[in-house]
């Protein structure tokens, strides 16, 4: 029976590079949010991984709360529309908040999410985000926190997805083109 690791061209990020930067990123945010209460904002579903993991990190009280935000559909590339699947549960009116992202790629979804939140009155608005693939900006997003400049190339694992499946993976692969193609 193959596995989903013969679906990979290559491995990008092992295991352990994730979890040391994940940890350096927490401890980042930590200092910077020394004497706050933070909330974490998860953008699912491709970023609860990461979340978790940051989150575990992080030696802050904190609250977590997750939007669902669509730009892509079954596709590998952002149709430009952003629709919101799920809101958030809780007001983030003064409160420091943090954005919690798997991926940044044209970062034309990320810009409108910011957008969208600061209307809503947060004490600070900050931007994490795992990956990002600055190759393919369209929109000027300022990341606070990242802990990969990736090539571009179709990324799976440790939460992202292609078609649902790969998000179990401890890893970034990149994905066989054939299989997206």
């Amino acid at each position: 029976m193959p596995s989903l690791a013969d679906d990979m061209a290559e491995i990008l990020i092992d295991e352990q590079a994730l979890q040391a930067t994940i940890k350096r990123m927490g401890e980042q945010i930590t200092r910077d949010y020394a004497g706050k209460e933070l909330l974490l904002i998860g953008v699912l579903k491709g970023a609860i991984m990461f979340m978790v993991d940051l989150a575990r990190s992080i030696n802050l009280p904190l609250t977590l709360d997750f939007m669902a935000i669509s730009s892509y559909g079954a596709s590998t590339v952002s149709s430009g529309v952003v629709r919101i699947l799920k809101d958030l549960d809780s007001s983030i009116e003064n409160k420091h908040v943090l954005i919690v992202e798997d991926i940044i790629d044209s970062g034309m979804t990320l810009s409108y999410l910011a957008d969208y939140l600061k209307a809503r009155g947060p004490a600070s608005l900050k931007i994490c985000a795992l990956l990002n693939k600055p190759d393919r900006r369209t929109s000027d997003v300022a990341i606070d926190y990242h802990g990969f400049d990736i090539p571009d190339k179709f990324v799976v694992g440790y939460g992202l997805d292609y078609a649902e499946v790969y998000r179990n993976l401890p890893y970034i692969g990149v994905l066989k083109p054939e299989l997206y193609s």
